[in-house]
């Protein structure tokens, strides 16, 4: 049975979570609390497997609260933020912090759109659960691929975590590139590992980034924002009219699918609301697939952290136009799901750690 603490200082949202959560019968919602400093309380209390956690909250805030999680008692935390601006700000400051993922707050606390978050509120909690479960237990330790090494294809060594070791920069190897498109594709857990990549690439990168993260429309804006300050590289949510440029990395906007267009003499973005079909807006399939039909064997794809198989077909595109393709490795994901599905499927060229990601990447671009 996953136990959960719903904190929430809205007693529509404590009601409306823990019915949602508790329709599942592997799951047991064991206290709800009106603020941070409750939540605490009932967290050390019941020691709960997942937290949710409201951002905006009297006495003790989210945030707040979320540092003393992460430092006393450290578990999966899923944050509820309102889709605004300053919702977004904050929730990408909680998970720099240290939480696994977020859901929507409706800011109606008489709307009934809260429900539409059902199935994948309770597949999140019990997905994060595992995984919290699953990474708690000691396990046989096998070599992880590093990133200046070239593995085959394949699960070997995919879900072991590696050897503690000093971080070195990543470095560009030297010649022209034969790769200068790079496609990422990732979903939850994502936001701190795109930050990790894209922060310890040079500033003369020598390629073009696109990438799908699944996230709202309020949040892309704000993300892209927030790896401008902090990289070497630009980077900026795609606009219509935006042409891929060296060094850049373009943020799919929330709500729209993002694709490259090969022009005369150059590459264009693309946002458009088609495939409406799509189960996720952006979609990691259509972009990758438009990279490999637009530019082929001069792409590399990468799949971080993330539920599902989003990305996988995207991939096998790619791959078959003789492009290249990272999975990130088991150990180091929030949701083993993304990467495991073009790993198993025997796509993927290298499994790399998030932390050797960004020079596995360089390597890649000359091979």
């Amino acid at each position: 049975m996953i136990k959960v603490v719903v904190v929430d200082d809205s007693a529509f949202m404590r009601k409306a979570i823990s019915t949602m959560l508790s329709k599942d019968p592997e799951i047991d919602v064991v206290a709800t609390a009106r603020d941070g400093e409750e939540g605490l309380e009932l967290i050390r209390k019941h020691n709960p497997d997942v937290v949710t956690l409201d951002i905006e909250m009297p006495r003790m805030d989210g945030l707040t609260a979320l540092r003393h999680i992460m430092m006393e008692m450290p578990r999966p935390v899923i944050m509820v933020s309102s889709l605004t601006n300053e919702g977004a700000e904050a929730t990408l400051k909680a998970l720099d912090l240290g939480a696994v993922d977020f859901i929507p707050k409706q800011l109606s606390k008489v709307s009934l759109d809260i429900v539409k978050i059902e199935a994948n509120l309770i597949s999140k909690v019990k997905i994060v659960a595992a995984r919290k479960m699953m990474h708690s237990r000691p396990r046989l330790s096998l070599p992880v691929a590093r990133a200046p090494v070239s593995t085959p294809s394949g699960p070997a060594g995919a879900s072991h975590a590696p050897a503690a070791r000093p971080s070195v920069a990543p470095t560009l190897p030297s010649g022209s590139p034969k790769r200068d498109v790079v496609a990422i594709g990732v979903s939850t857990g994502g936001p701190p590992a795109v930050q990790k990549v894209l922060s310890a690439l040079p500033a003369d990168f020598p390629a073009s980034i696109v990438i799908a993260q699944h996230m709202p429309q309020a949040f892309t804006g704000p993300f892209a924002k927030r790896l401008d300050g902090l990289c070497k590289i630009s980077v900026k949510e795609a606009e219509p009219g935006d042409r891929l440029k060296p060094g850049c990395a373009y943020i799919a906007r929330g709500g729209s699918h993002l694709m490259l267009k090969q022009m005369l003499s150059r590459v264009d973005l693309e946002i458009t609301p088609e495939p409406a079909s799509a189960l996720y807006k952006p979609s990691a399939n259509v972009l990758i697939g438009s990279v490999a039909d637009a530019v082929g064997r001069r792409a590399l794809g990468v799949i971080l952290t993330g539920m599902g198989n989003d990305g996988m077909e995207g991939i096998r595109m790619l791959k078959q136009k003789g492009g290249r393709a990272l999975a990130q490795s088991d150990a180091t994901c929030v949701v083993y799901g993304m990467p495991k599905a073009i790993v198993d499927a025997g796509l993927s060229d290298e499994i790399v750690d998030i932390d050797d990601m960004a020079q596995a990447i360089m390597n890649n671009l000359y091979l």
